[in-house]
């Protein structure tokens, strides 16, 4: 699914009304229904419905679900912010239609905005994703009252005040609401930290915008929703063998570290690689042939870190990292080792850190690695931080794009940089797999597919959605909290 930003969508609106063709106010209507057919399917008509509605179209949106909530017998009280002497011709129209039906009740001033309690579902529609500077006066009075209430709020597209595709200040008046319904795909917003408190659980509703406009109109930004994973998973074949699905070499562990390289590569080998070696220091030997009998065991020389440069001639991909440590020893290994590389490559956790460490490791990865840093680590790699959510996008995409290296930023919907610049932010996953281990579980997978054949690209996004998804079905079992990295692979399987 792309990820437009507002003047696109304004843009799209506008090719629908021109090509379906359509009257943008029965556009508003189709829109309206749709947020209607949401809201009804979630909340009945036994609390009273207060609608906040500015004076633009996302007002109007307001108006007209109002009118149709009315319709299916809610009790519904509108609320409309007089915060400009202008409103739009389809606000105005939808006026008109609600007054047919109900009292309108007009906020001048702070004296006026009403009581919420939390029995009242408050619907915000005040202003629209075309905002283009704080909300002030009125509207900032409404908004701090609508958070400071234990009201259910359900925005309309956007919260009010925040912004679709920019940075806010941390000061500005920005509903907080418990759901967020957006018109026909999701903002750039949504998939901000920063804009977590401001967003909360965001839907998506069809309102059947012209489809060529989407097929035509270039983006760097997408969401890997599940319709499209489902295309990328490449059914066996009956007479395959092991030998069919890659060799791969996972080379990690420590003394002490020694459980980060069992869950990577217990993960590879449920992703369906056919063979997989572990490249571990002795310390490790016995521990991964007791816990793990269907992988091959490299034991380093050395007891306690890997130094050994492996022959890599026989296998199909690479994963370094979990456990591995930092040891000057290490280093001189992976020093080695990468210009030597012609297979793709995972990169994780100490291998991402040894090179934040030498930058001059950077320029020896091979290109279409794939990196899968957690914040910090990306801080570390950049050796900068980020002022907002939004400039550390731009680092993102500009670093995938200057070393050629495939990015995967981890965390809520991972941001998937490739090498050309898009960002793919993902469907899956939970807060319960904020969890130790959770990572090398990652890093065995992309490894497995890697070495399966599936293109870096592909793999990056197809491997990280599969990781949230086994998290969710987890989640569903052990639930969130009591969620740990193991739960992850036995829910593995696609």
């Amino acid at each position: 699914m792309k990820i437009f930003s507002v003047s696109q969508i304004r843009a799209w609106d506008a090719f629908t009304i021109a090509n379906e063709p359509i009257q943008s106010l029965d556009l508003m209507e189709r829109a309206s229904c749709s947020f209607v057919k949401w809201f009804c399917e979630r909340f009945d008509d036994r609390q009273c419905v207060k609608i906040f509605c500015g004076m633009g179209n996302n007002g109007g949106d307001g108006l007209a679900i109002g009118r149709l909530l009315l319709q299916k017998h809610y009790n519904v009280q509108v609320f409309i912010v007089k915060h400009s002497d202008t409103d739009s011709p389809d606000f105005r129209e939808n006026l008109t239609r609600l007054q047919l039906q109900t009292h309108v009740h007009w906020i001048e001033n702070a004296s006026s905005v009403p009581d919420l309690s939390s029995n009242d579902y408050v619907i915000d529609a005040l202003l629209g994703s075309g905002l283009s500077r704080p909300a002030e006066g009125i509207l900032a009075d409404v908004i701090q009252a609508i958070n400071g209430s234990h009201s259910m709020v359900i925005s309309v597209d956007i919260a009010s005040g925040l912004f679709a595709d920019a940075p806010n200040s941390p000061l500005d008046a920005i509903v907080k609401p418990a759901f967020t319904v957006s018109f026909q795909c999701p903002k750039l917003a949504f998939f901000q930290p920063q804009c977590g408190e401001n967003v909360g659980e965001w839907h998506v509703v069809n309102i059947d915008l012209h489809p060529d406009y989407e097929r035509i109109t270039a983006t760097s930004y997408f969401y890997t929703a599940p319709g499209q994973i489902n295309s990328l998973s490449n059914p066996r074949k009956k007479y395959s063998h092991k030998g069919s699905f890659g060799h791969a070499l996972l080379i990690g562990g420590s003394y002490g570290k020694m459980g980060a390289i069992v869950l990577s590569a217990k993960a590879c080998l449920r992703s369906g690689v056919g063979l997989l070696t572990v490249q571990i220091p002795r310390c490790g030997y016995d521990i991964l042939q007791t816990s793990l009998p269907e992988a091959m065991v490299l034991p380093d020389w050395h007891w306690m870190v890997n130094t050994t440069v492996p022959d890599v001639s026989s296998y199909s991909a690479l994963g370094i990292g979990p456990g591995l440590g930092k040891d000057s020893l290490t280093l001189a290994m992976l020093k080695e080792l990468f210009p030597t590389l012609t297979q793709p490559v995972v990169l994780d956790a100490d291998a991402l850190n040894l090179i934040s460490e030498n930058p001059d490791l950077l320029h020896s990865i091979p290109k279409n690695a794939i990196l899968t840093p957690h914040p910090k680590e990306f801080q570390r790699l950049l050796g900068n931080g980020w002022k907002d959510d939004y400039e550390k996008l731009d680092f993102l995409r500009d670093f995938a794009q200057k070393h050629q290296l495939i990015v995967c930023l981890k965390g809520a919907h991972t941001a998937v940089a490739l090498p050309d610049g898009s960002i793919h932010f993902n469907s899956s996953g939970n807060p319960g797999m904020a969890t130790g281990g959770s990572g090398d579980v990652l890093t065995g997978i992309l490894t497995g597919l890697l070495a399966q054949g599936l293109p870096p690209a592909e793999a990056a996004i197809f491997g990280v959605y599969q990781h949230g998804a086994a998290g969710d079905r987890a989640a569903q079992k052990c639930t969130q909290p009591g969620l740990i990295a193991s739960d992850i692979i036995n829910e593995m399987g696609w």
